[in-house]
């Protein structure tokens, strides 16, 4: 018993320092990082059921610097609008600057920020970085580790880029019109739990993990006394701790007055992770 509980703490050591697996959240970033030196390639698509099964698909580079700094850049193709075409691309980064750790159970804080640009010409009331708008991100990551349940709380501030030609209203893609000029800005905030389910006990690093995720995402405009609040159930498969899968649905549990399209989404992700990629090798 012993032995086995000294593998569980090597393990939660050697993830302690970036982020166990119940932290992979699907549809968020924790404020724990990837290895120092490490490289991860994901691959994602979503497909929206209010659209007529439109889809979005992203192809993303993330590279842990060190232990207190990561970097994503991804690209971005669907085919919202008609034909299947690359949209836009983004590049995020985020800080750790505040860590708490002990056995089996750690707390951090981070900030990030992202920027973001589309060709897309699809006009709705919320921003999303994520294909959608071209604008910026900034801000806080808060998670807290104890055992196997892990839990993140994140706020943020969007702003779109102004398009010229159109700063005054457009029609967007489901035939709405869209006042432009209170568009601009937006309010983000999300609670996210992820619980490990299997392992039981760790025995080596090779053994597949089994994770249970529930994502509270949300987003208001206050100059257009509109917000939208989603539920995002998903779980996740890891193997040899290098490959990752994700399996999520996100749909809207409430929505006053913003149109959208980000909603009532299918995800499926793969994700690769080359550990020390980066060190020098003699």
């Amino acid at each position: 018993m012993r032995k086995l509980r000294f593998l569980g703490v090597l393990f939660g050591l050697y993830f302690g320092s970036t982020a166990f697996a119940q932290e992979l959240y699907v549809y968020t970033e924790p404020a724990s990082n990837m290895p120092a030196k490490s490289i991860g390639v994901r691959l994602s698509t979503d497909w929206m059921d209010n659209v007529g099964l439109k889809n979005r698909s992203s192809a993303e580079l993330m590279v842990g610097v060190n232990k207190n700094l990561m970097l994503h850049a991804q690209g971005y193709f669907s085919n919202i609008n008609q034909s299947y075409a690359p949209e836009g691309g983004s590049f995020y980064a985020k800080v750790r600057v505040l860590s708490i750790d002990e056995i089996q159970s750690h707390f951090r804080a981070a900030v990030f920020a992202k920027a973001a640009y589309s060709k897309q010409s699809n006009f709705t009331h919320n921003i999303n970085l994520d294909g959608g708008n071209s604008g910026w991100q900034s801000g806080l990551v808060l998670t807290q580790l104890i055992h196997k349940l892990a839990v993140s709380a994140t706020v943020s501030y969007s702003q779109e880029f102004d398009k010229l030609g159109e700063k005054y209203s457009a029609v967007n893609f489901v035939g709405t019109e869209i006042d432009l000029s209170k568009t601009k800005k937006a309010f983000n905030y999300s609670l996210s739990s992820g619980y490990l389910l299997l392992p039981f006990v760790y025995k080596d690093y090779n053994q597949p993990n089994f994770n249970l995720y529930l994502e509270l995402l949300g987003q208001s405009n206050k100059d257009l006394n509109a917000s939208y609040l989603d539920l995002a159930p998903a779980v996740q498969f890891i193997l040899n701790s290098r490959t990752r899968i994700d399996l999520g649905y996100r749909f809207e549990l409430n929505n006053k007055n913003m149109t959208r399209d980000n909603k009532n989404m299918f995800l499926a992700r793969v994700e690769f992770n080359f550990f020390n990629a980066l060190s020098k090798t003699k």
